[in-house]
């Protein structure tokens, strides 16, 4: 979809004679259906630059310009095109407009900076990797670029921006970027128009952006080469045993249900380290093989961007990134957009998407609503906020609702903590969030350690993580996480004062959980729901105590900066039951969450000392029933020898 098309010719005529914002308002309102007038005006000024970038004799009058295009399956829009050709061969060049004046560098992470938009402080694209990103996006799945050969030039133009020396707009860290996509700031209007006067020496005789906008969306044989050779050997993404039933299963359910042109959802349930992920992965790589628009999904960022750069083996940004996807990704979708939607982690599916949560409707309908063919990955018991909506009778309802057929599936051995079912359900006994048989067993292979000095257990997982850059710290969301300091480690968010024990929060602007640096900072469940480690180290906070033989929360304890349970107090004062019984359900999965991470071991620190002489009570007796000697892995950690 295009807001605007014209000629060169007609484009400067409508900025001349100021009818180029009524124009766009009003085929917003014909094609978008909403917008403002003040919306359209915040354009005005970036589009003035480009009617003087365009007045420029040797870039053809007969050329195309199109402004706001919406790149087909996506939300996303290029902000300005210009199409023609060189002569021998066919240009479209993309131009992302930034009305920025200052940013700050970001090397922790491939292809992002820091700069202030809307009032405050965000972490953002550099613009080259925007606008090469959504050429990467184009071509690498319309079919019409493909087969006709249409060349993508992208670019930036950042008309408000001076440089300066040692500009971190274009440090070394964004190189890759620039050759991409060069940028072009204050000052440089001219070597703007040599860049487009290289491609576009004569008018668009054969409709390029009609050509674009009406391709038909396959996935280019050169990203399926890419993704099989990522996915060939790489021991992450192995299955076993059920995984792999399960996965062929659904890779055959999505291939017929497209190629039957059916509407179909699929909900495969399944608890912590059952290799839910690890299948997502095998069928979004092996979906585009088979030609299908296939995504990813997630709610948090963290997933995404850890199993992207697992997949390429680099945090470094390519193609491949486009194809994860946020959950609030699809309010705009029209019906089948996407032939496959891969969700994992459904459970933290939200109503409404936005960063004000005001847009859409519900997400759960609006992805199955976006593709033939929705796949959940689901496990109701890692609902960790109030906003958690991800549940299989929502799924149900609007699979019904969509006249979808539904199929249901569900994993239950477990391939984290060391395969062991006991461990878990032990755990939900301990955390006393259901009563079980496995109350005085959790499997002799796993590695749970209780630590009275947080010190100590912070050091062993250092040294633990030397060995594969898997181990990590992990803490309840009990102290402030202020903007201020999410991006500096001297920063101390959380302290425990008793034991003159200090460390922050992992920063904002690092892939944390792969990131070797990150080893001394701490995660929340926000950034580690959905991974794994071989060992997780887990500070309780004092939202969990132990009082009178029973394991108490307390949401009063709970960070403000947390979201989690935003509108308790609320629910509190209409319903003190129901939002205590809420709240108390939120936080046990939290713990219960942050403590299957680990993959061979757990390890715990408790704020409340008598949680934490509890947590060795249930040790103790756990070693004596099954007569486990002290040498074993089933230990208090002051019972090994190596302290």
């Amino acid at each position: 979809m295009i807001i605007y098309e014209a000629t060169k010719t007609e484009f400067i005529s409508d900025v001349i004679n100021e009818l180029l914002v009524e124009r766009l308002y009003q085929s917003y309102q014909e094609k978008v259906g909403r917008t403002s007038k003040q919306e359209i005006v915040s354009w005005e000024n970036s589009l003035q630059r480009m009617c003087n970038v365009m007045q420029d004799q040797e870039i053809p009058h007969d050329a195309s310009v199109a402004i706001e295009f919406k790149i087909p399956n996506t939300s996303k829009r290029v902000d300005f095109i210009v199409a023609g050709s060189n002569g021998e061969q066919d240009h479209v060049v993309i131009v992302e407009l930034k009305q920025w004046s200052e940013v700050e560098k970001i090397t922790s992470q491939d292809g992002v900076v820091k700069t202030f938009v809307g009032g405050r402080l965000n972490t953002l694209p550099h613009p080259s990797y925007q606008a090469w990103s959504y050429a990467a996006l184009i071509n690498d799945f319309n079919e019409n670029v493909q087969e006709k050969r249409i060349q993508l030039e992208p670019c930036a133009y950042l008309h408000n921006y001076r440089k300066m020396e040692d500009d971190p707009l274009l440090d070394a860290h964004y190189q890759e970027h620039l050759k991409k996509a060069p940028v072009f700031t204050k000052g440089e209007i001219q070597k703007l128009r040599d860049f487009i006067k290289k491609y576009v020496k004569k008018g668009d005789r054969h409709q390029l952006i009609y050509q674009i906008e009406h391709g038909r969306i396959r996935p280019s044989k050169s990203l399926q080469d890419s993704l099989t050779s990522m996915l060939k050997g790489n021991e992450e993404f192995v299955m076993i045993d059920e995984q792999k039933v399960f996965y062929e299963e659904a890779l055959h359910l999505a291939l017929e249900c497209v190629s039957n042109d059916k509407k179909q959802v699929m909900v495969i349930e399944g608890g912590p380290g059952t290799g839910k992920s690890v299948m997502a992965i095998n069928l979004l790589v092996n979906l585009i093989n088979q030609g299908l628009m296939t995504l990813y999904v997630s709610k948090n960022s963290a997933p995404r961007d850890v199993y992207a750069s697992k997949l390429k083996g680099t945090i470094r940004k390519t193609e491949i990134d486009n194809l994860f996807k946020g959950s609030g990704s699809f309010t705009e979708s029209s019906i089948n957009e996407f032939d496959v939607i891969i969700v994992d982690e459904a459970h933290r599916l939200n109503e409404k998407s936005g960063f004000y949560g005001n847009q859409g409707e519900n997400q759960v309908k609006e992805l199955i609503n976006a593709a033939k063919f929705t796949l959940f990955f689901i496990d109701e018991n890692q609902r960790v906020t109030l906003k958690d909506i991800g549940s299989i009778d929502l799924i149900k309802e609007f699979a019904e609702e969509a006249n979808a057929e539904l199929i249901i599936g569900q994993l239950t051995s477990q391939f984290r903590c060391d395969g062991s079912d006991a461990y878990i359900s032990w755990l939900d006994d301990v955390l006393q969030i259901k009563e079980t048989a496995n109350s005085h067993y959790y499997g002799v292979d796993y590695d749970f350690r209780i630590y009275n000095d947080p010190h100590e257990m912070l050091k062993e997982i250092e040294r633990l993580n030397q060995i594969n850059n898997k181990s990590r710290l992990l803490a309840g969301y009990c102290w402030e996480w202020p903007t201020a300091g999410r991006y500096d480690t001297k920063h101390k968010d959380i302290s425990i004062p008793e034991h003159k024990f200090e460390i922050s929060w992992n920063l904002s602007d690092s892939i944390w959980a792969i990131d070797p640096h990150s080893v001394n900072e701490a995660g929340c469940i926000h950034t580690s729901q959905g991974l794994e480690f071989d060992y997780a180290g887990v500070i309780i906070g004092p939202d969990l105590r132990y009082e009178n033989g029973q394991v108490i929360t307390d949401y009063t304890k709970r960070a403000k900066t947390d979201h989690s349970l935003k509108g308790i107090k609320t629910l509190a004062k209409k319903d003190s039951e129901k939002a205590q019984a809420v709240a108390d359900q939120i936080i046990r999965n939290t713990y219960r969450t942050l403590m299957t991470r680990g993959q061979k071991g757990c390890f715990v620190f408790c704020t409340d000392p008598e949680l934490n002489a509890y947590f060795e009570e249930r040790l103790q007796r756990a070693r004596t029933y099954n007569d486990v000697s002290p040498g074993r892995v089933l230990r208090v950690a002051e019972d090994r020898e190596d302290y």
